[in-house]
């Protein structure tokens, strides 16, 4: 057994080649590489979001706090809120983040392919995507 303290938890600011917006990254350690898997709080401020991207193995989102979007290519926005859990399925392309006028805080649980690889990262969401108008 080993615990490790919230003081070690790694936060960064989410870089401005995957998202939109104002974002912190919280990585949570895991036990070993072996897990294959990748954990991360991620705290979006009200608009913020990801961009396109897919996950080559797939990725599981759950909804700690507020009110986010999640659309995957070709398909409606929907609405995620507190309690909330999206699986996305290896290779689908999607982005999600914060509604408009709330923060939203997630629980990204990611699996890593053979070279260590979580995501592929894709362009921007451009506002008219975001809000519906594309």
């Amino acid at each position: 057994m080993e615990i490790l303290r919230s003081e070690r938890n790694a936060k960064r600011e989410g870089p401005r080649e995957w998202f939109t917006g104002d974002v912190v990254l919280e990585s949570i350690p895991v036990p070993s590489v072996d897990w294959k898997v990748s954990a991360t709080i991620v705290h979006f401020a009200p608009g913020a979001r990801t961009a396109w991207h897919v996950h080559p193995r797939g990725q599981t989102l759950y909804v700690l706090s507020g009110i986010g979007l999640v659309q995957r290519r070709g398909g409606p926005i929907e609405t995620i809120r507190a309690g909330d859990c999206v699986q996305f399925a290896a290779g689908e392309e999607h982005w999600h983040g914060a509604a408009p006028e709330h923060p939203l805080v997630h629980l990204a649980l990611t699996a890593m392919d053979d070279e260590g690889m979580t995501a592929v990262w894709g362009p921007q969401v451009s506002e008219e995507e975001y809000r519906g108008r594309s």
